[in-house]
């Protein structure tokens, strides 16, 4: 035993399988210990919220602690608000109807070019072929443009009890700063928030506990009954391996996926929580796993240890306990962990067809991208919300995978160095 360890630990692939999967683990293992947070509480009053750090804009304003910097922040504040279909609009009208060459105009040059549309802009100038609908939208890109270079300073008023009138009690202006670290209120998303203001980083840690949950209990399942069966046909043989071999076969021929789609949708959305729809990917993933022990059995059946046990009088329970499993053993085990995989990415494809999970108390991976895709993440830009889901699952298949290449590379003579 010791030595087949050393040999499983010498394989690069299955170490570097193994060191990605641990490291999936141990995340969600420690991460709610060190985070105490509901995965699934609606943070953000709203949908999507960018990755980044929020502070309460009231502690900001009555913080009192302020910086005055010599920053120009005239520039940024351009940059940010002149967004480039803006400026090419600008070009066009300056090129066409404001008499200056296109050589003149530079639409990476913000200020540059707004200094020129407020020269050369004139919302009563001759605009021949311009219609009524395109001429208002230039004269309100002229509205929101007028004062953008301005340095205005942010009055900030209170009302007074006696009077009811607003009366200035502060004075902000750009040069003013604030250090983060003296707001009190203040919460930080990694990864944004979802569709339902949810952290998106809390949840998918959450949500891939409770996948694997499933790909384990579905793996489980699958492999008890893959290995039952193959070797109940394999050693028997007769009757009970042709019986065994036909409802195998059939469930073959009918692709897993439909036959869980159908069995998924027949239990009810009532009844679909995370232990059911594990047992349901169970229940229709054994037959590979079936066929394969068949055939290691029927290979083994008539070794000479194996005859030697039956002629010693041992019972069939006692043969396949002792003289066949442990030949399979390793077989079942990188069986074990492809079925992992599988009920991971079947249950990701049930919920993103509406057929997954029922539940909200807790989330999982595929859930997390039948939601994004249901409220358009990825229309919206908010690559947050479902990037990272995908990569979770590519390297969660792809640790396992390479696992199992790495323990077929141990245990099987054909691919041994």
């Amino acid at each position: 035993m010791k030595n087949t360890i050393k040999q499983i630990f010498h394989s690069g692939k299955f170490v570097t399988g193994f060191v990605i999967f641990l490291a999936i683990l141990l995340t969600i293992i420690i991460y709610p210990l060190v985070v105490a947070k509901d995965p699934l509480a609606m943070i953000g009053n709203g949908n999507f919220f960018k990755p980044g750090t929020y502070l309460s804009i009231q502690d900001t304003v009555n913080s009192g602690k302020t910086y005055k910097m010599n920053v120009d922040a005239t520039a940024s504040i351009v940059e940010s608000k002149l967004t480039m279909e803006n400026r090419s609009m600008m070009a066009e009208w300056l090129e066409k109807y404001g008499g200056v060459d296109a050589s003149e105009i530079d639409v990476t040059d913000a200020e540059g070019l707004i200094a020129l549309w407020e020269e050369k802009y004139d919302p009563n100038a001759e605009q021949k072929g311009l219609i009524a609908a395109k001429k208002k939208k230039y004269q309100r890109l002229d509205n929101e443009i007028d004062g953008i270079l301005e340095d205005v300073p942010t009055i900030i008023a209170e009302k007074n009890e006696e009077t009811g009138e607003l009366e200035e009690v502060q004075s902000i202006d750009s040069k003013q700063y604030i250090n983060e670290k003296d707001v009190i209120n203040r919460q930080t998303f990694v990864l944004g928030t979802d569709n339902f203001g949810r952290d998106v980083l809390t949840e998918l840690i959450s949500a891939t506990g409770s996948s694997l949950k499933i790909g384990l209990v579905a793996g489980i399942i699958a492999t008890v009954i893959g290995l039952f069966l193959g070797l109940l046909a394999g050693y028997l043989g007769g009757f009970v391996d042709n019986l065994i071999l036909f409802f195998t076969n059939l469930f073959t021929v009918i692709p897993s996926f439909v036959l869980l789609i159908l069995i998924s949708y027949s239990v009810g959305e009532s009844q679909r929580g995370i232990m059911m729809v594990a047992l349901l990917i169970g229940i229709t993933a054994w037959p590979w796993t079936t066929r394969s022990v068949r055939s290691q059995v029927i290979s083994l059946r008539n070794r000479d240890h194996v005859n030697l046990s039956k002629l010693s009088g041992h019972s069939m329970l006692r043969i396949v306990l002792t003289d066949i499993l442990p030949y399979v053993a390793s077989y079942v085990v990188m069986a074990f962990i492809l079925q992992i995989s599988s009920g991971i990415l079947a249950e990701a494809q049930l919920s993103m067809i509406g057929l997954g999970p029922a539940t909200t108390k807790t989330a999982t991976l595929g859930l997390m991208m039948q939601w994004a895709t249901q409220y358009n993440a990825h229309l919206n830009g908010a690559w947050w919300a479902y990037f990272p889901v995908i990569l979770v699952i590519a390297l969660i298949s792809f640790s396992l995978n390479l696992m199992n290449t790495g323990l077929d590379q141990v245990f099987n003579p054909q691919l041994r160095d």
